[in-house]
């Protein structure tokens, strides 16, 4: 009996590995995403993303202010090539926002 919780146990740890794997890669991709915006646009945004079953369904692109002499279809150009060379796949959207003060 024991030795079925151990085999139990070290299932559950190996899963629990390529999650926290999946998070930590995606993580330096997001700040990989941010530096190469930030060089093309002189603004740094916050980058989030989203998996789910190993495939990239969301990321999120947040800019501090709306960024000098680029438009918005620049503006998404740019996350969309960088997102795609970063993270090796296309997410299923790709989602702008821009915050602002009152």
């Amino acid at each position: 009996m024991s030795r079925y919780i151990i085999v139990l146990l070290l299932a559950i740890s190996l899963s629990a590995c390529d999650a926290i794997s999946t998070l930590t890669e995606g993580f330096k991709q997001s700040q990989e995403v941010a530096t190469d915006i930030e060089k093309m646009t002189g603004s740094k945004p916050l980058v989030g993303f989203n998996w789910n079953n190993g495939s990239l369904t969301s990321v999120t692109v947040n800019f501090k202010g709306i960024p000098k002499d680029k438009s918005i279809s620049e503006l998404a150009e740019i996350a969309r090539s960088s997102i795609k060379n970063q993270f090796k796949q296309e997410p299923k959207q790709i989602v702008l926002g821009f915050t602002i003060q009152p």
